[in-house]
């Protein structure tokens, strides 16, 4: 008898183990679109996605007036995606000379650095998405090595520059369809798709049915990438977490961006997952969103000095706490956030300086554990002396990162 019970206690492991399916994620950011125009046009492909998960509108810029406040400007908000930073800490501040800091790691360096095997790809029609801000082969990124990669299309000898420039459409094509071949034979773990030709429209035409054309055309391609995935979730043991968002908005005639009006800064997010939690539906869901969610999703590990200077919250899984602001009080700093469905503890950490900026690490000091249904904490500072502190509340399944740059008139500085 004992040997049936534990021969059934196998079978029932090992029927579950077959049964999980393997994660991938891939995610598409499209340039330009504003949330207003998606909603307009709800172009098939993109919502047909949203129809199988969910579609929200978010913002990017960081916050207005603060010290994460970030341009609304392409390079920047892939930046701002692919770190889960805003741009005080990664450090692109334009689409030209950039001068990343790779301490602040991107999704990749976080999937390279994994003990499992995880293969990354991406499809991008300007190669600086790969060359810089993913920063391949990089010394002090880690020298990571995507498995695959389809670029170089905007650097090609032969390019023929074609009116309106019609050419980086043509990339966009030929992007998708790489991606769409990739994904549905090699189906890399985590993928990147890139797609430029929509901002190049509105620079050219603002809100316009030219613009409008080129975004439907553009939903087209995506369409492929999207069959590939469907494809690979029919015939494979596998679940796919898809993810299309907008770099940044648009002013309100369509035909730049860069600065924080409403329109510029408000972008959209389209998921084909079903369970999301209420980050993904507020007004606090953001570009920094997509990391910690893409974390949660793939099970990555994460160091915790890597973790701690990410700003978003993922919109997957339980989201325990959430915006959490500071604000200087005589010789203290009050921590305030909201609760959603904590039931336990929040530690509470301090670092009176910056020193991950330059060395890729800190010196968390933990000050304080308290109830996280509290949603307040005052950290006393007359120990410490600095022009800048950081704090990083943390419980079971949330963490949330702020700054406080001094008071200038406390009287304990000089």
């Amino acid at each position: 008898m004992k040997r049936i019970i534990l021969f059934s206690l196998l079978m029932s492991v090992a029927c579950c183990v077959f049964a999980a399916k393997e994660r991938k994620t891939v995610f598409i950011i499209i340039d330009g679109i504003a949330a207003d125009n998606m909603e307009r046009l709800q172009p098939k492909n993109m919502f047909d996605i949203a129809r199988k998960g969910h579609y929200s509108r978010a913002y990017c810029g960081g916050k207005v007036g603060q010290y994460s406040e970030t341009p609304t400007i392409s390079a920047i908000g892939y930046a701002n995606i692919l770190t889960g930073t805003w741009m005080n800490k990664h450090n692109v501040r334009g689409n030209t000379n950039i001068q990343e800091n790779y301490n602040y790691w991107s999704i990749f360096r976080i999937a390279e650095e994994q003990k499992r095997d995880v293969r990354t790809a991406i499809f991008s029609s300007w190669t600086d998405n790969r060359t810089v801000l993913l920063g391949e082969g990089k010394p002090e990124n880690g020298s990571i090595k995507l498995d695959y990669a389809y670029d170089g299309y905007d650097t090609a000898p032969d390019l023929k520059y074609l009116k309106h420039d019609l050419h980086i459409c043509e990339f966009d094509s030929i992007v998708c369809r790489e991606a769409a071949r990739c994904l549905r034979e090699d189906a890399p773990d985590l993928s990147w798709v890139y797609l430029w030709y929509p901002d190049d429209a509105y620079h050219l035409f603002g809100n316009s049915a030219y613009s409008d054309y080129y975004v439907t055309k553009e939903d087209e391609h995506i369409g492929k990438v999207w069959e590939a995935v469907q494809y690979r979730e029919k015939n494979f043991n596998e679940e796919w977490l898809v993810i299309v968002l907008a770099d940044h908005g648009r002013d309100e005639q369509g035909y730049h961006h860069g600065g924080q009006s409403e329109r510029a800064r408000t972008v959209w997010i389209s998921t084909n997952q079903k369970k999301v939690n209420r980050q993904f539906s507020e007004p606090w869901l953001s570009h920094v969103d997509v990391l910690p969610t893409i974390c949660r999703y793939m099970n990555f590990e994460v160091p915790r000095d890597v973790a701690f200077e990410q700003d978003g919250i993922s919109f997957i899984g339980k989201r325990d706490i959430y915006d959490l602001t500071a604000y200087n009080y005589e010789e203290n700093v009050i921590l305030n956030w909201k609760v959603d469905e904590a039931k336990g503890m929040a530690d509470v950490y301090l670092a009176p300086e910056n020193k991950f900026k330059e060395e890729g690490r800190e010196n968390w000091i933990k000050v304080a554990t308290v109830p996280a249904r509290d949603g307040q904490c005052k950290v006393d500072l007359t120990a410490y002396k600095s022009s800048l502190y950081k704090f990083v509340v943390a419980t079971a399944n949330t963490h949330l990162t702020v700054w406080n740059p001094v008071n200038p008139n406390r009287s304990v500085r000089p």
